[in-house]
């Protein structure tokens, strides 16, 4: 994605989207986005939506719902924001600096602040890039602070041929140079989980035992793990008792439909009411965001599509 800027005043489609995969919408979610939002306007997919969203029924309030910005570039943002208001959501994950505004205006949160890293593959991992993601880092997390968010995400980066002894060291060695500056700021660092069988071919941080060693020789209450569901039931499976056992470490969640990245309905392998269950008898209090991509090109049919997921997650 090359290199970023962090100001509050950015255009939305210069602020870098966290949490593309390699192969296939995420890349072209950017492109998408500015195409999807010159095309349409938020009126027509408010009225098309409507009748959809005021019937929806009420939450019951155990979970902290959220969805990823990225998997509705062709909705507006402000589309976005109104109609997950409807829904129930609490916030938008993944959304950088120059949008906030947006979400202020509807009373919804950046569930996770994403703007200070490079990109996947260019991490925390490779000394060669410390002293740009510090900077970074330092300069984003006063910026998540005073506007009252509380996550911004990073990510190891690609192996490149090193052994997980020197990814831990590195990480360990360049991320401890930002968490006191996290710390007084309130502000949690998380590195995202995400695989490397099908997604992200060579990302280090990819399975959860990896991640966990990372945040004990970090040794902060500021640093967490986004436990990816959809990316850790590729690269490891056995969902509900890696929950258990890691739970502390923990930060934020991601759904997503296996295989494909489809909704989390019966077309998927996963069972998101035992899961999500699962989090809550372990006293989970962070954010569930849906990040599935929608099947369906139809704006209505995402937002219902999303309405849907939240519902099914809704335990």
């Amino acid at each position: 994605m090359g290199d970023v800027f962090f100001f509050s005043n950015l255009p939305f489609h210069l602020i870098n989207y966290c949490c593309m995969p390699t192969n296939q919408s995420r890349r072209n979610a950017l492109k998408n986005l500015v195409a999807g939002t010159a095309a349409i306007g938020a009126t027509t997919v408010l009225g098309s939506f409507s009748n959809e969203t005021s019937n929806s029924t009420t939450l019951k309030g155990n979970i902290q719902h959220s969805a990823c910005r990225w998997c509705y570039g062709n909705i507006p943002l402000e589309t976005l924001c109104a109609e997950g208001k409807k829904i129930g959501l609490i916030g938008i994950d993944l959304v950088g600096p120059s949008e906030w505004p947006t979400l202020k205006k509807y009373n919804l949160i950046s569930t996770m602040c994403n703007g200070a890293e490079i990109n996947l593959v260019d991490g925390w991992n490779d000394t060669n890039f410390h002293s740009k993601l510090i900077q970074n880092y330092l300069d984003m997390i006063p910026l998540v602070a005073k506007a009252g968010y509380k996550n911004l995400i990073c990510f190891s980066g690609s192996r490149r041929g090193k052994d997980d002894e020197t990814g831990w060291k590195n990480c360990s060695d360049g991320l401890k140079k930002i968490m006191s500056t996290a710390e007084q700021h309130g502000v949690t660092i998380v590195m995202e989980l995400l695989n490397s069988k099908v997604d992200h071919k060579d990302y280090q941080c990819d399975k959860t035992a990896w991640g966990v060693e990372l945040a004990k020789r970090i040794g902060s209450p500021n640093f967490k793990l986004l436990y990816d569901i959809y990316h850790m039931q590729i690269d490891e499976g056995d969902v509900i008792r890696t929950i258990r056992t890691y739970k502390d470490y923990i930060g934020h969640i991601h759904t997503g439909g296996v295989p494909g990245r489809r909704e989390i309905d019966e077309s998927q392998e996963l069972y998101y009411p035992a899961i999500m269950k699962a989090i809550l008898d372990l006293g989970y209090k962070g954010y569930v965001a849906q990040e599935f991509i929608p099947t369906s090109n139809d704006q209505a049919q995402q937002l219902a599509a999303l309405q849907k997921a939240v519902q099914i997650c809704d335990v």
